[in-house]
């Protein structure tokens, strides 16, 4: 049985109205991530209700050695 471990990291959001994301950025990060053996599998919003830049949080998982 395959075993992983679990990594959370935050891309953070600007902008009044929030949810503005550098995705050059990001896409950077990701990409030195996934050649670590990293794989997003989850992607949350935490935008919130009164219009406040809230980041996004990614969850990464890799197969342990």
């Amino acid at each position: 049985m395959k075993k992983f471990e679990y990594k959370v990291i935050e891309a953070p959001t600007k902008g009044f109205f929030g949810g503005k994301i550098d995705c050059q950025k990001l896409t950077e990060q990701l990409n030195d991530e996934g050649r670590e053996g990293w794989e997003a599998v989850s992607i949350t919003n935490t935008y919130m209700y009164n219009y406040t830049s809230r980041p996004v949080i990614i969850i990464l998982k890799r197969v342990l050695n």
